[in-house]
């Protein structure tokens, strides 16, 4: 941001520390948590900020001069321009052009038309300083450009249409895949194509005359820590894998998937053994899974190639979007971790075991993130060297977050709760503002099909189930009443829906409750069960419930 108001206003670099104190200021105070719905400033001092008093900034302004003995005639007031806030007083911070100097004043007049940001060019002179951005400068590197050519734009099938052309044409005038690339960050773009090309996903060959040929497209997303804080942008290019034909295109998509509970016996088994637990993710894992048929694609939306606009890619590996794309990559990835001496679970053939003398590396895999685990140490190490010689990988650090779960592994035991999904669902059924309730459902209901009572959405009736049983993963105290609820998916009524809403109201008093791994010396699963006698007043069935403990 401070990068930007410097360059957006031509200032000297010389004012980076004014600049950056502006930007603190500002994003303090219109920065939204989102999920506090709170700025920095009101967590900090529990009230609303104030921004009437914002101005532009860079703008001119006129100063009020109160310091020297004016004559009668004398101007009363100097030029300037704005650099931001007092953080002592309501006084602005305003470079004064006559002396030279920033000076801290109430009485100023601000000019916050654009035409006066061009104005500032006009004293750089005077102030002995190179801007940041200059017009000379500019012109001088495109001229540059044109007389050296690169040497390597030949080689590469995929090239930007030059600077100047795509400037000099209006948004309407674009073609529609150019719209849209050009309204995201082009570095994100830049950078899964050169992935692609490290990856040597594709080639460009003529297109087929007797081959169906897949199109693509492009897809943003905002990647979120547990706190709902953005903390990357990523753009993928995906297959329009449902133009695939079986038997053609494709033969077997099954891919094993780590069940939640999974997850959770890896928890409380590596608590139990007392060592941590890590997680790593591979970048453009998809990408990496070798391709059996033959299948070609279309070139990416506003990428294709000059000198071959009628070609197509045909693939070496996988793409995301195909519907082969996770079994190939589960293949390739299993066969890697077998060769390297892991053997495979019977049951969870997601879950890796490798043993050295008496020590032990487990390592459970979810598609593209990959937790694992050791009871010595140097395992852990030895691994995440072998993953990075043959994948791109990120190293994130210890297991603190994973597919919802909210994990904390600390010296007495390990808590997982999911209170951030919890805000997720209250936001998605517009539950925030409501009351909370101490219990999930009344010990008094009797639930019936209610034929004479109103119907209700049933779409959102099932994503209210379905959310909420994902949540049953950590929360095992709305599991009855969940699946009470979930009887009536066919035809809800009214009064089912309001059970649902006790439920939300429940978990919105409760978000912090989870489950809790204590460090112990006994494994042991110990099981309960209990059931009713004709409990269910439509069908006279009886409902039995089982409780485990590990």
């Amino acid at each position: 941001m401070a990068r930007t108001m410097l360059n957006e206003n031509n200032l000297p670099k010389d004012f980076w520390a004014k600049v950056v104190n502006t930007s603190c200021y500002v994003l303090n105070r219109i920065l939204l948590r989102l999920i506090l719905k709170k700025t920095p400033y009101e967590l900090w001092k529990n009230k609303k900020p104030n921004i009437s008093y914002f101005k532009v900034f860079g703008c001119k302004c006129f100063i009020l001069n109160t310091k020297d003995n004016l004559g009668k005639f004398d101007a009363k007031s100097d030029v300037g321009f704005f650099l931001g806030y007092s953080t002592s007083s309501k006084a602005f911070r305003v470079f004064n052009k006559r002396t030279m100097v920033v000076e801290e004043s109430i009485h100023v007049i601000f000019y916050e038309s654009n035409n006066s940001l061009q104005e500032i060019e006009s004293f750089d002179d005077e102030l002995g300083l190179e801007t940041s951005m200059g017009k000379l400068r500019i012109e001088d590197r495109r001229q540059q450009e044109e007389i050296v050519e690169d040497p390597k734009k030949e080689e590469s099938p995929l090239a930007l249409p030059p600077p100047q052309q795509v400037q000099g044409e209006s948004n309407q005038n674009l073609p529609k895949d150019w719209k849209f690339v050009i309204n995201h960050p082009q570095d994100q773009i830049i950078e899964e194509l050169n992935q692609f090309e490290r990856s040597e996903v594709w080639e460009l060959v003529p297109r087929p005359q007797n081959q169906s040929v897949i199109g693509t497209r492009w897809v943003f997303r905002n990647k979120m820590d547990e706190n709902g804080i953005i903390i990357r942008n990523k753009a993928r290019l995906v297959a329009q894998g449902f133009n695939q034909e079986e038997g053609t295109d494709y033969e077997e998509t099954f891919t094993p998937v780590a069940r939640l509970e999974a997850i959770r016996m890896v928890l409380a088994f590596a608590c139990f053994k007392d060592f941590v637990l890590y997680q790593m993710d591979v970048k453009s894992a998809f990408l990496n899974g070798f391709i059996n048929e033959e299948v070609y694609v279309e070139q990416p939306p506003g990428f294709q190639s000059f000198n071959f606009p009628n070609h197509v890619f045909k693939l070496k590996k996988t793409l995301y979007g195909l519907k082969q794309s996770p079994r190939a990559w589960y293949e390739r990835l299993s066969k890697f971790l077998l060769k390297k001496g892991f053997k495979m679970g019977k049951i969870d053939t997601t879950l890796f075991i490798k043993t050295k003398e008496n020590d032990m590396l487990l390592v459970q895999i979810y598609v593209d993130d990959i937790i694992f685990g050791a009871t010595n140490v140097s395992l852990c190490e030895e691994f995440s060297k072998c993953m990075h010689s043959e994948f791109e990988m990120s190293m994130m650090g210890e297991l603190n977050f994973f597919l919802g779960l909210k994990i904390k592994q600390l010296k007495e035991g390990t808590f997982i709760n999911q209170a951030k999904y919890i805000r997720d669902i209250l936001k998605r059924f517009n539950m925030e503002e409501a009351k909370t309730m101490k219990t999930p459902m009344s010990s008094s209901i009797k639930f019936d099909k209610d034929e004479k009572g109103k119907s209700v959405n049933s779409t959102m009736y099932k994503g209210m189930i379905g959310s909420l049983l994902y949540l049953t993963a950590s929360r095992p105290d709305i599991m009855y009443s969940v699946c009470l609820c979930a009887r009536f998916q066919s035809c809800p009524k009214e009064s089912h829906l309001s059970a649902i809403k006790q439920i939300l109201r429940y978990l919105k008093g409760t978000m912090d409750i989870g489950l809790w791994y204590p460090k112990g010396d006994n494994f042991e699963l110990i099981g309960f069960s209990d059931a009713d006698f004709a409990g269910c007043k439509v069908e006279r069935k009886s409902t039995s419930g089982t409780c485990h403990f590990l």
